[in-house]
């Protein structure tokens, strides 16, 4: 079945592809990387993708190295002449660089579209990019999955009475606004300033969470600072209770520290970046079958659109 399409995996994303070829009934593809004592590596493909359509499933955390490991498999699936490739990058490294903030820094999004183009990808299919704008640096198609649709079952099976969303930052609005719609409750803002990088001058709440169940929504989760003061603000504002939605779980520094001694219910998060370790507050929910579904719709030549079920309102 699909005897045409072949999934394949770079180092860090085996965990995830196994599931998608699971989830897709086919086996992952024989790909291993020849590595050399000075830190090169060679991706090398150990059967015939002459004329298939391939994916490349690798996300770019740690991202220079993974970035560089997908280059060079979509190089050698060009060379291999595969008929199509598909890069399947479930977290986009580089997003948060998507433009021009202070003077002389790269746009680094922009030149990972470019590296990816130039390599040899004819198509590439993502997950909530930081910026949903960043599909506009590429010259080929972009399949921009969205985490709702992995989110928004689980929600709903909590039952949650008194619910309200947050965004966690102004740039979160239109993402929690449309999750907001759909369960046909409000929203409210929690507007942030930062001194620098990583680090929140002040913060305060645009709206009211008074005797309201609060879900945040948010993107990526690095520190954790954001959210976890968030969650103190929106607590100290009456809320009855704060729990947490990020797709990528970068989960830097001092994250698991913080979000284990913060006021959040739990912090619900994807499997596009593995857990560095266990925390007792952190749920993961697997993308496999998503992403599963987008190849073989892909593949099929089929219409994507029915994945992004935020947009169907009840």
């Amino acid at each position: 079945m699909h005897s045409s399409v072949k999934i394949f995996s770079g180092t860090k994303s085996v965990y995830l592809a196994e599931k998608i070829a699971e989830s897709y009934d086919k086996k992952l593809g024989d790909l291993t990387i020849q590595k050399f004592s000075d830190g090169e590596f060679q991706p090398v493909i150990n059967e015939s993708v002459r004329g298939a359509y391939v994916f490349l499933v690798q996300s770019t955390f740690a991202p220079s190295d993974n970035l560089m490991e997908l280059l060079l498999m979509i190089d050698a699936a060009r060379r291999a002449s595969a008929g199509y490739i598909t890069a399947v990058i479930p977290y986009f490294g580089f997003a948060r660089q998507d433009r021009k903030d202070k003077p002389r820094v790269a746009i680094g999004s922009k030149l990972v579209a470019n590296l990816l183009t130039t390599a040899g990808a004819n198509r590439v299919m993502t997950m909530d990019l930081h910026a949903p704008q960043i599909q506009a640096f590429f010259d080929i198609p972009v399949d921009h999955l969205d985490s709702s649709a992995v989110f928004i079952p689980y929600i709903e099976k909590l039952k949650i009475e008194n619910l309200i969303f947050a965004a966690p930052d102004v740039g979160s609005t239109n993402r929690v606004r449309e999750v907001a719609k759909y369960f046909e409750v409000d929203m409210v803002i929690c507007d942030k300033q930062r001194k620098r990088a990583n680090e929140i001058a002040s913060m305060t709440v645009i709206g009211d969470v008074t005797g309201k169940n609060v879900v945040l929504i948010d993107d990526i989760c690095d520190t954790a600072g954001t959210l976890c003061k968030s969650a103190a603000m929106l607590m100290s504002k009456g809320a009855l209770s704060v729990r947490a939605f990020c797709t990528h779980p970068v989960l830097s520094g001092s994250a698991y520290e913080n979000i284990e001694n913060s006021v959040l219910e739990e912090l619900v998060v994807c499997d596009t970046i593995p857990l560095k370790q266990e925390c007792r507050k952190i749920k993961v929910l697997s993308t496999a079958d998503l992403f599963a579904v987008a190849i073989r719709n892909t593949f099929e030549n089929k219409s994507i659109s029915s994945l992004f079920i935020h947009s169907n309102r009840k």
